[in-house]
């Protein structure tokens, strides 16, 4: 197909001022009118990410968790051909760790431990739990999601040595800017854990929706992982179940942070006119949580699980966290609530090995006195 020829003059065409004149403001006309079609195209938002999130709820700083972390990683990684890990940290620190990674010296690793002065992750086992991603994992890419804390110190370290790289015009750059200034509008407000809570989100989709459907395994602190009831909770597993549906799986590894602890006394409690000897292990204080009790006591039925293993199971569940106590599958347990009125009740609760919002659970036993 030939192209159109215009000619908006002919070869007899003197060219002077007025001549000029015209052919600018034809310009000018046809660029408006290109600026119009273009404007009336908006820009198309990216399509949701079909790849699987599993995320792992943690306590900060308990050893046990950052062993079963990473054993879970290693997994994926190994099992699943799983590349890509998101982080509770910042934009900035995640992309020290992908430098470190390809590193041959851990200096820039002890660079960002030092920046954690002061915070629950200063502690050795973590820097520990990233060297072991290194060793057995060393195709990890992480992938920092949270608002920018440390941004005085590792923020700006990472600024200069994009800077130092000539990469200020890079989307790194412009991120890494970002993610500073959620950082510093979260310190000027207050901490306003609501705003933390979207920028973790909006970060997170970020990320993950770049990764052309990739699975990926996220770590933070439980607060952020927990799949609730849409009426009461908002962290940001939640809102990213609501983006991406049943593809957000929330493992909740809290319960791996309580401590084997001695019974305080052995019982004898009378269930459904039988004998059972019963490990006590205290009580704990409920006025600041439900103003209506004044606390709840537990006991773990010995050599019980055989007897009411064939009990049918009501709706209640009481997640392993919730017990002062290790909590083993094939165990019964007791739990008698005291209100503020004197009035008490006990509920029985067996371990099945049974999971409730990705937390391991004991469920409630009807069982008759």
């Amino acid at each position: 197909m030939k192209p159109i020829k215009i000619r908006l003059f002919n070869n007899n065409t003197p060219f002077n001022n007025s001549t000029a004149v015209i052919l600018l403001a034809l310009l000018v006309v046809m660029l408006c009118a290109f600026k119009s079609c273009t404007a009336d195209k908006p820009e198309t938002p990216p399509q949701p990410s079909t790849g699987q999130i599993y995320l792992y709820g943690e306590l900060h700083g308990n050893d046990n968790i950052y062993a079963a972390e990473l054993e879970q990683w290693q997994s994926y990684y190994q099992e699943q051909n799983m590349r890509h890990l998101f982080v509770e940290l910042p934009y900035y620190t995640a992309e020290f760790l992908n430098l470190w990674l390809q590193a041959d010296n851990d200096d820039i690793l002890n660079e960002i431990y030092e920046d954690l002065q002061g915070t629950v992750t200063y502690d050795t086992n973590v820097r520990d739990f990233y060297r072991q991603i290194k060793q057995t994992c060393p195709e990890t890419v992480f992938h920092g999601t949270d608002l920018g804390h440390q941004y005085n110190s590792t923020g700006q370290r990472f600024l200069d040595y994009l800077q130092a790289q000539e990469l200020e015009d890079t989307e790194k750059w412009q991120l890494a800017q970002e993610c500073i200034a959620q950082g510093q509008h979260f310190y000027e407000n207050n901490s306003d854990m609501d705003y933390r809570e979207d920028m973790m989100t909006e970060n997170f989709i970020r990320a993950f929706d770049s990764l052309e459907n990739a699975d990926i395994m996220g770590i933070y602190g439980a607060a952020h992982t927990w799949l609730g009831d849409e009426d009461t909770n908002n962290c940001m597993a939640d809102r990213l179940q609501k983006r991406y549906g049943e593809a957000v799986q929330s493992t909740d590894f809290t319960y791996l942070a309580m401590t084997d602890i001695e019974p305080l006394r052995m019982d004898t409690l009378t269930i459904a006119g039988q004998e059972f000897q019963a490990a006590y292990f205290g009580e704990q204080d409920l006025t600041g949580l439900f103003p209506e009790y004044k606390c709840r006591r537990f006991w773990r039925l010995e050599n019980a699980y055989a007897v009411f293993q064939n009990y049918p199971t009501n709706d209640d569940v009481l997640p392993y966290n919730n017990y002062p106590m290790l909590v083993e599958t094939g165990n019964v347990y007791v739990v008698e609530y005291e209100t503020t009125n004197g009035e008490i009740s006990r509920n029985y609760y067996r371990a099945d090995g049974n999971t409730y919002q990705g937390m391991p659970t004991t469920n409630g036993v009807n069982i008759p006195e």
